[in-house]
């Protein structure tokens, strides 16, 4: 049903919180950014990821920011429930968005009021921070969303083709995005730095085997480590063994995107040698920078890429990560006519306007369908 609103209502559960730094928040906040003209956003966060005080008004959108949960590991979970509550007994909406399958648990209740997209972004149950009862719940999340979301979307061509072994819905690939610069500056002043950058570092991140390498090679330059490396503490210990023989630099998580992607712009290597992702944010951010990229050659990063535009290394091996750094840094203009065709490929396929383009019309179509 529509309300007597000029543009329909769309409430927003999953992002918990913006402004973003990182992953699928990063999502939320540019399709928030790129259709706040033609839908009347609400965003649901907790205290943990954004600011209450913080008027969001001139970014187009409104923030409800619910204050986090005493016990850290329930967080997310309660934060989950309460957006579903205030969503069903304190708003009207036309529509809501679940960011994430693991808030599908909550489907059967904003269903009782309201059609739902839900997009996958991930199957975090792959993590191996997770004990085998979280795993448990997040496939039973899974479940829950083919059976009850309206419309499914997922940010990656290989996780669209897991999905369709297991339902017979209908799941839309739709792919993240990156905003390209209209006027192109000059390419920068590169240092002979690698640079490693993940949100959270994890074992499927594989710093390791950037460190692995690195020791193998004899490489002596500055290494950088853009990040959390407190997820997993024995993980952490791991890397800090691995890299005492390295001129290795941590300087944490770095929340601030233009301060991170000027690091980004400069480096003269990024390596990004996930075992598993979806559709990597940070691997768009680097091609749209046209910085120099080694990669895995896991099925997400060449269902973006080709070998013409990034350089693949074998997943998992170390010694040939670390030939293909070598190789990188020893032919600095094959590389740099790699990057000139990955930024091609960005700017003609995975632009945010075009992404943005094809929310509004599943948005739309999800909407007039009964």
């Amino acid at each position: 049903m529509k309300h007597a609103h000029l543009k329909p209502r769309v409430g927003i559960i999953g992002l918990k919180g913006l402004p973003a730094f990182g992953g699928a928040a990063t999502v939320g906040e540019n399709l928030v950014r790129h259709m706040k003209d033609t839908y009347d956003f609400v965003v649901y966060a907790t205290s943990s990821h954004a600011d209450p005080k913080k008027d969001m008004s001139e970014y187009g959108y409104r923030q409800i920011v619910f204050k986090r949960f005493s016990i850290q590991k329930l967080n997310v979970f309660i934060y989950y429930i309460k957006s579903a509550f205030h969503a069903l007994f304190k708003e009207r909406y036309d529509l809501i968005h679940i960011h994430h399958i693991d808030g599908a648990f909550i489907l059967p209740l904003l269903r009782l009021k309201y059609k739902v997209i839900c997009t996958s972004h991930a199957r975090p149950q792959l993590a191996e921070k997770w004990p085998w009862y979280v795993k448990a719940m997040f496939a039973m999340n899974e479940r829950i969303a083919f059976h009850f979301a309206n419309t499914l979307v997922t940010v990656s061509q290989p996780l669209k083709d897991f999905y369709g072994t297991r339902t017979k819905r209908t799941v839309h690939y739709i792919p993240n995005g990156v905003d390209i610069p209209l006027i192109q500056k000059a390419i920068p002043e590169r240092n002979q730095n690698i640079l490693f950058a993940a949100g959270r570092i994890i074992p499927l991140k594989g710093l390791h085997l950037l460190c692995t390498a690195l020791n193998d090679i004899g490489f002596s330059g500055k290494v950088q480590v853009i990040g959390d490396l407190d997820q997993i503490p024995a993980y952490r210990q791991t890397i800090m063994e691995l890299s005492q023989n390295l001129n290795i630099e941590f300087p944490g998580l770095i929340r601030e995107k233009h301060r991170l992607l000027e690091i980004v712009e400069h480096a003269g290597l990024f390596v990004f040698p996930s075992l598993s992702e979806n559709m990597s944010m940070m691997m768009l951010e680097v091609a749209s920078l046209k910085t120099p990229m080694v990669c895995s050659d896991i099925p997400a990063n060449k269902a973006v890429f080709t070998s013409d535009e990034v350089l693949f290394f074998r997943s998992g091996e170390e010694a040939d990560l670390g030939e293909k750094i070598r190789f990188a840094l020893e032919n600095t203009a094959n590389m740099q006519m790699r990057t000139e065709k990955a930024f091609y490929r960005l700017s003609t396929n995975f632009t945010w306007n075009t992404i943005a383009g094809k929310y509004k019309q599943l948005y739309q179509n999800t909407l007039t369908n009964q």
